[in-house]
């Protein structure tokens, strides 16, 4: 776990990698309650039957449960005490190079992008790769912004 305590800390930490996570398994149950809380139910997703038929043999993770992982997975390898709130911003960039299966693990490995300043606090921008376990592409590439209030 990376702790940051102030904006020189961070600003300092910029292009570096910063963790890596343990691998966590996409199971049909974790898809199947995305799929119940999005309204999304294609049958990729959620009909295992059918989808041994389709494209890659089985049901597939949500592109967005994959991203949805994010907040989550980068808790367990940085962590922001900076004084003031800390706002999600919005993401600048996502891409889905390649479907996660179900039954598959996952991993995030995380970097620090930039930090600029802004009239509200600091503007953080950091890089998420979403890998799958014994895949040379990964499931998800994102890079989000956080607002540091204060």
């Amino acid at each position: 776990m990376r702790t940051f305590s102030t904006f020189e800390e961070i600003e300092s930490a910029a292009g570096e990698e910063v963790g890596t996570t343990d691998w966590v398994e996409i199971t049909q149950e974790r898809v199947d309650r995305f799929a119940d809380a999005t309204g999304d139910h294609q049958w990729i997703h959620v009909d295992v039957e059918k989808a041994k038929e389709g494209p890659f043999g089985g049901t597939i993770a949500h592109g967005y449960l994959t991203l949805s992982l994010i907040p989550w997975l980068s808790a367990q390898v940085i962590d922001l005490q900076t004084s003031g709130a800390k706002l999600n911003y919005g993401v600048n960039k996502v891409r889905f190079p390649h479907p996660v299966l179900v039954g598959s693990r996952v991993r995030l490995v995380a970097s620090v992008g930039s930090i600029t300043e802004v009239s509200a606090g600091r503007q953080l921008t950091l890089k998420y790769v979403v890998e799958i376990e014994g895949q040379d592409k990964p499931a998800c590439v994102a890079e989000t912004v956080v607002l540091l209030l204060g």
